[in-house]
């Protein structure tokens, strides 16, 4: 299972991509200045990142949070950016505490850097990956939070008159090829349905469970034991 999840999760070196004319807003958050004017300087060499000065970024844009650790106030403004703002997230951290690991994930980040690996490929990496809506973990974040779901479905499993995730089969199957990495196209090909309906069904599930992206959506299918 983890070498399956770890694909989906982008850790692949290869260097990121634009497609033509394409350029990602990025609005960078830091708790210092020099903080700030470091990663803004290294984003700003690459031709797909577009810095911009915007105190309320819209959905189009990637914000990019750097600090040394989480608190409640960082939290805080990553639910908002992603929740009420609409943007998409990526998270500079120097430690994430074991309980901290979840909480990053149910706020709608899907792409996380250490601190000691942020650099100017690295940060673009994932923030190519947040504005596709795909995750993109550091190994070894990515084996806890394997085990954090699987610890957590072990413990619902021992209670079964606790609430179900109500995923269709249909619905559990494409988790299940997004969670080996495969792309719409390819999962379409696999089901026999049109990428439309992959689509479809992507949005259905993270808006009625109120999941954040195709990350989120595919540790919700892994803790309800759908994976």
């Amino acid at each position: 299972m983890g070498n399956r999840l770890r694909s989906s999760f982008g850790t692949s070196e290869t260097a990121p991509a634009a497609g033509q004319g394409t350029r990602i807003p990025v609005v960078v958050d830091a708790p210092d200045p020099i903080s700030r004017a470091g990663a803004a300087s290294e984003l700003r060499r690459h031709p797909v990142i577009e810095l911009v000065e915007d105190s309320r970024p819209g959905p189009d844009t990637v914000a990019l949070l750097i600090n040394d650790h989480l608190d409640e106030g960082l939290l805080t403004r990553m639910r908002k950016l992603v929740r009420s703002d609409g943007s998409r997230a990526v998270l500079v951290v120097g430690a994430i505490r074991e309980n901290e690991l979840l909480d990053v994930v149910e706020c709608g980040v899907g792409a996380i850097v250490w601190r000691h690996e942020a650099t100017a490929h690295r940060m673009v990496r994932a923030v190519v990956a947040a504005s596709r809506g795909d995750g993109d973990l550091p190994g070894d974040l990515l084996g806890r939070l394997i085990n954090q779901v699987g610890t957590l479905h072990r413990t619902s499993a021992g209670h079964p008159g606790g609430p179900s995730s109500g995923l269709t089969a249909r619905e559990a199957d494409v988790l299940r090829l997004v969670s080996e990495g495969l792309d719409t196209g390819e999962i379409a090909g696999k089901l026999s349905y049109s990428e439309r309906t992959v689509k479809n069904v992507l949005h259905g599930i993270t808006t009625r469970l109120h999941l954040r992206n195709r990350a989120h959506a595919v540790a919700y299918a892994l803790r309800e034991g759908y994976i």
